[in-house]
């Protein structure tokens, strides 16, 4: 698959996809998260970040993306922070659609939107990324990525095994892995109810 062949997909099941947003109440906040697809290493691959040691997130998997300051939009947030935090520029011609937003225990609603990218250029991650991972489409589409691990309470944690060290759970985690079924594999899932471990709830 390429880049263009994956855009053609998405934009058709985005299109497709009946999105489930969260209402605003009373203490809320808005976050705007990327799942940016982009070519490396000969293959379409979507841009994974670990947070830098220090600041919010400390440490942890994440995707490019961060608070909606004033009236932006969802939209124009998430791009403003794909340049600031990695160096790369997006139009909203180049945004396909967005997924469903995700309660966070955090107290933010984040809204993931999805873009694909032919000629990015050369990232320059900021000091608030750590690491940039391209994690390959065929890998994060296949069976054994999502495990659900039972909790000693009957629940089950997901978590994305996307590599050695690269197990990424909720909030991150669902939504990675609706990307993965309704995008790539043309599923229906939803994911506003999955576990999410205590260290994401601040």
């Amino acid at each position: 698959m390429s880049v263009q062949n994956f855009r053609d997909v998405a934009t058709t099941r985005l299109r497709g996809f009946d999105v489930q947003a969260v209402a605003d109440v009373p203490g809320m906040r808005r976050a705007t998260v990327v799942l940016c697809v982009l070519e490396h290493d000969g293959q379409p691959c979507v841009i994974v970040i670990k947070r830098a040691y220090r600041g919010r997130n400390a440490g942890q998997w994440g995707l490019p993306g961060g608070r909606v300051d004033g009236d932006e939009t969802t939209v124009a947030a998430g791009l403003r922070e794909l340049q600031e935090e990695l160096g790369l520029d997006a139009s909203p011609a180049e945004v396909l659609g967005r997924l469903d937003d995700f309660p966070a225990a955090s107290g933010f609603a984040i809204t993931p939107i999805v873009v694909a990218l032919d000629n990015p250029g050369a990232l320059s991650p900021n000091h608030e990324v750590h690491q940039v991972h391209f994690v390959a489409l065929d890998r994060l589409a296949a069976d054994e990525v999502p495990y659900w691990a039972d909790q000693p309470d009957g629940t089950r944690l997901l978590q994305m095994r996307l590599g050695d060290g690269m197990t990424i759970h909720a909030p991150t985690g669902a939504m990675l892995l609706q990307f993965r079924d309704v995008v790539l594999l043309g599923q229906a899932t939803r994911v506003a109810d999955l576990l999410q471990p205590v260290w994401t709830h601040r």
